[in-house]
């Protein structure tokens, strides 16, 4: 019991960790909405969308490859560490080699729009490619820190980081300007450095936390040593690859549209557009947070009762309850948008509002999925959780390409719930031949049915009334306890 209980609160640290982070970095943006034109907020997609598809190229799925590796030469950890940090080490090596010397060549690249000067788009390239690097290198050290069981210094860094980021936003976008403003003391000097509505705060406050976070995690790479084992190293390359993939896929979903958003535009209007709609995107996290808390907490069990004789009811269990539960969190989003929407708070940003409900539909989508996806991790069949996430991305790519240049981030958004239900279809299909769990299709197809209907009545029949969709929402929630009661009373109140 008590291991029990030390693990579930190891998994409950970790998980509000990474959605602690989510959440405080959500409440940014009416810092930047307001703060920022359309256009330069636009720069702040395209930037940090780069970042997340090249975060996962540098840290080239180690971190899996250095847990799987620890419990495989147990007797030797000390070498594994070694060679995982090596491993990527060596990878940021390569990078700054092909980018150090072709920043101009970069920028030209990668600067769509007149939201910012293309000086400043350099210097934004400089420091990402510093935080990209600092980054990375802090992949392994963190691994260490979980492997050892430490989750409480894992928390603390991981909140410290996300502190002083959104500290420095703050000073930076407001609190220097108002010192400015009012001629408070030191004004004069701060007048003579600072650059007033200048975006490239933000990333200068991202390298600075980068920085404090490395230098927090020292104890750990004074522990490196250059002890490298050539075969073991070999070994995690290729054990580390099929994972890469598997996460760019995942993240090419996420953010490739915003990216291309930038490219398949004219540029009068492209970072205009990615403004807009990487603003309005930021809504659907509401449920992006639920699906990632699910997942934290979900795939320990699923692993732990794997082996009991009525595993498979289990799950289907459990997805009955997701899926409720999700609908209804889609559902109350779209009630409330109309309060919502006050998170953007420059109203130049609303008109991107279309795209909140298939991009939440599309978290749906993917909350399922992830659901789903435990009949491969089960089956050691981890092969289609390549197959699945790479037709995602494929599907993003060939479609954003096709329907940018005509319907622009409206594409992106039903895309992007294309690509997400496709994969929810091909993973319950082929797991069913592979691995059967008799989920309740017909129920589950009901709740999620009704759920967009719903939706849809909400959005654009009701046009986004706040008491027309929540009387909805009452509606859904109340058809769903009448007749999950029986269950629900049997499962979790006892006799």
């Amino acid at each position: 019991m008590s291991t029990a209980k030390k693990f579930a609160g190891q998994t409950a640290i970790y998980g509000l960790s990474t959605i602690a982070g989510r959440v405080l970095n959500f409440f940014l943006t009416p810092v930047y909405t307001y703060s920022y034109s359309t256009g330069v907020y636009g720069v702040l997609t395209t930037m940090f969308s780069w970042a997340s598809i090249l975060n996962a190229v540098m840290a080239f799925g180690m971190e899996t490859t250095f847990f799987r590796y620890l419990n495989k030469h147990s007797d030797n950890q000390k070498k594994v560490y070694n060679n995982a940090f090596a491993s990527v080490f060596s990878i940021t090596l390569v990078f700054l080699l092909l980018t150090l010397p072709f920043i101009g060549h970069i920028a030209n690249f990668i600067d769509v729009g007149k939201g910012t000067t293309h000086k400043d788009f350099i210097t934004y390239i400089d420091y990402f490619i510093a935080i990209l690097v600092i980054d990375a290198w802090c992949v392994i050290p963190f691994a260490k820190i979980r492997a050892e069981g430490k989750p409480g210094r894992y928390g603390i860094i991981k909140f410290i980081n996300i502190v002083i980021f959104i500290s420095l936003n703050l000073i930076f976008i407001w609190l220097i300007p108002y010192w400015i403003n009012h001629h408070l003391t030191g004004s004069v000097w701060l007048s003579h450095w600072f650059a007033k509505g200048w975006v490239g705060y933000v990333f200068v406050s991202n390298l600075i936390a980068s920085i404090i976070t490395l230098l927090l995690l020292l104890p750990e790479f004074l522990k490196i040593r250059f002890d490298f084992d050539k075969k073991m190293l070999s070994e995690m390359y290729a054990y580390s690859w099929p994972v890469l993939i598997a996460n760019l896929s995942f993240i090419v979903n996420e953010n490739l549209d915003k990216l291309l958003l930038g490219k398949l535009l004219p540029q009068g209007i492209s970072l205009h557009e990615v403004g807009v709609y990487g603003a309005c995107a930021k809504l659907s996290l509401f449920l992006s947070i639920f699906v990632q808390a699910f997942r934290l907490g979900a795939e320990p069990f699923f692993f732990s009762h794997a082996k009991n004789k009525n595993a498979g009811h289990t799950y289907a269990r459990i997805m009955d309850y997701f899926v409720i539960a999700i609908c209804a969190i889609f559902i109350g989003l779209i009630a409330n948008i109309e309060i919502l929407k006050y998170f953007i708070s420059n109203k130049s940003y609303w008109v991107g509002l279309p795209v909140v409900p298939p991009l939440l539909f599309g978290y749906v989508s993917l909350g399922i999925y992830m659901n789903l996806s435990v009949w491969y991790k089960l089956s050691d069949q981890t092969k289609y959780g390549l197959y699945i996430s790479g037709v995602g991305a494929i599907l993003t790519i060939i479609l954003n390409v096709l329907f940018i240049p005509k319907y622009s981030y409206m594409a992106s958004a039903w895309i992007s719930l294309i690509a997400y239900a496709t994969m929810m279809v091909l993973s319950y299909l082929w797991g069913q031949k592979n691995y059967l769990i008799p989920y309740n299709l017909k129920k589950n197809l009901a709740y999620i049915i009704s759920s967009v209907v719903i939706v849809y009545l909400s959005f654009s029949i009701f046009k986004r009334n706040i008491f027309a969709g929540n009387a909805l929402l009452v509606l859904f929630a109340g058809t769903a306890l009448y007749f999950e009661w029986k269950d629900l009373k049997a499962t979790f109140i006892k006799p």
